[in-house]
């Protein structure tokens, strides 16, 4: 008989942990360090302002309780353990090797209430990590099932997605004819995931990590599936229940753990540090992280607003000097926000 499945949550404290984490990002006025640091703060906040209004452009939003991307979701707890190589990478409290809890958002790209779960619409798939950590901090990965981003500055961003929601299709074939990580991203197949048990993800963004002695390396996340990678074809897809993401994740869940590699790509030397729309050379060195465990969906109680943002970093672990960060980091605290004030929020 298989022995029952540790479970980490520990769901009092650790739904007390994260609604106060959520509170302190509504109530600051300065969310990270980081944040303050960049420049030209004002029309920043209105370039993350615009992101987030042209998500609603091509989604019919905003949907009450959802998020402008990635709206629909669903949450797991489980639990992280670091590999022994991660403690020479980052003096980061998880990366030391002992077992913390982790919260886990996977979500479709669209943010379309009903939207199917096999629509081709549904990718990039997102995976969101929580870890819980003893002293009362949080910190998260935020990551997605595409190597790469369409466009290297808020700005750009902000115009590839007026481009997507505009009516006329010349606006977007001319946004991509002058953006060829734009058009890469376009073109690119992103076959819906026969589970999300079985998908890989990428950080996009690289980090710089400190280590005990003082050594600094950047990094990418990568998340790699113990069961390895599997997707559907376009037909297969569109045959499967609405909802068949999530509910291969409760049946897998109810027989077995799920598992999946945290492992961090080094750059080689010229390699663009500060683009994550240029995906590094598949032959760059990987460093073993940890294994990430999930044991089963989250408790009821932890199904409030929930904030994931790249830039909710701990000691070891900084920011690079990537623009993406901090505007992806703002366009989702604007979202939060939003959806917070909602009487539904969903997961």
């Amino acid at each position: 008989m298989q022995k029952p499945q540790p479970r980490f949550s520990r769901p009092r404290s650790l739904v007390r942990q994260l609604a106060a984490s959520a509170a302190f990002v509504l109530s600051s006025t300065t969310l990270l360090v980081a944040e303050e640091q960049a420049t030209s703060t004002k029309s920043q906040m209105e370039v993350a302002h615009g992101i987030v209004a042209a998500f609603d452009a091509i989604f019919a939003g905003p949907h009450a309780g959802m998020r402008a991307v990635h709206g629909q979701g669903v949450l797991c707890e489980g639990s992280f353990t670091a590999a022994a190589s991660a403690k020479s990478l980052s003096r980061a409290p998880h990366f030391q090797g002992k077992t913390v809890p982790v919260v886990v958002r996977f979500s479709n790209f669209a943010s379309i209430p009903a939207r199917v779960d096999g629509d081709p619409s549904g990718s990039p798939r997102g995976m969101a990590i929580k870890f819980i950590l003893p002293d009362g901090e949080d910190t998260d990965i935020v990551a997605h099932s595409y190597n790469g981003f369409p466009v290297s500055t808020p700005e750009d961003f902000l115009s590839f997605l007026k481009a997507v929601g505009d009516k006329d299709p010349q606006v977007l074939a001319s946004f991509l004819a002058t953006h060829s990580a734009a058009k890469a991203f376009i073109d690119a197949l992103k076959p819906a995931p026969l589970s999300f048990a079985t998908e890989a993800f990428y950080g996009v963004d690289a980090f710089r990590f400190i280590n005990a002695a003082g050594v600094e390396r950047y990094g990418r996340y990568r998340i790699e599936p113990v069961a390895g990678q599997a997707h559907l074809s376009a037909s297969e897809a569109a045959q499967r229940a609405p909802n068949f993401l999530s509910q291969d994740l409760a049946e897998r869940l109810k027989a077995a753990p799920i598992e999946f590699r945290l492992l961090v790509q080094l750059p080689a030397p010229g390699d663009p540090i500060l683009d994550g729309a240029t995906a590094w050379a598949e032959d760059r060195p990987v460093l073993e992280i940890g294994t990430l465990t999930l044991h089963a969906l989250a408790s009821q109680a932890l199904h409030q607003p929930l904030f994931f943002t790249p830039l909710n970093l701990v000691s070891g672990i900084a920011s690079s000097e990537d623009p993406l960060l901090v505007a992806r980091t703002r366009a989702y605290r604007i979202s939060l926000e939003r959806r917070s004030k909602s009487a539904v929020a969903r997961d």
